[in-house]
């Protein structure tokens, strides 16, 4: 099993305000925006998504990684094996014109959120 970062979020109290300053003052391409509370845009190929506090975390103080995985349930269950402690099993999250989002989370010892994204393809 190989990690690679995919996505980092970033909790915002305003996703407007904060997709101008990370679109248009840092110059990151916008990418999609599948609901009020959420934004992603590129960063090389990390994706940045900006949302609102989804019932964890805290305005400027949370931050969750995302990995890109194959077979992201079989990773969750690999990960949930080793002692990670379940947040969300992996689950459709959005439909693309060319590919399906899947996400799951876990916790680290910390608490932590750590995400798991596989982008499926037809």
């Amino acid at each position: 099993m190989t990690l690679e970062i995919g996505q980092i979020a970033i909790t915002v109290g305003d996703v407007d305000a904060a997709l101008v300053f990370y679109r248009d003052v840092l110059g990151l391409p916008f990418l999609f925006r599948p609901a009020p509370t959420l934004a992603f845009l590129a960063a090389g190929p990390v994706r940045i998504m900006l949302s609102t506090p989804q019932g964890a975390g805290t305005v400027g103080e949370n931050s969750i990684l995302h990995f890109k995985v194959t077979g992201v349930e079989a990773v969750h269950a690999t990960l949930l094996a080793r002692g990670a402690v379940n947040h969300q099993a992996p689950a459709l999250t959005a439909r693309m014109s060319d590919h399906e989002l899947w996400i799951g989370f876990v916790r680290d010892p910390d608490g932590n959120l750590v995400g798991l994204m596989e982008e499926k393809r037809p």
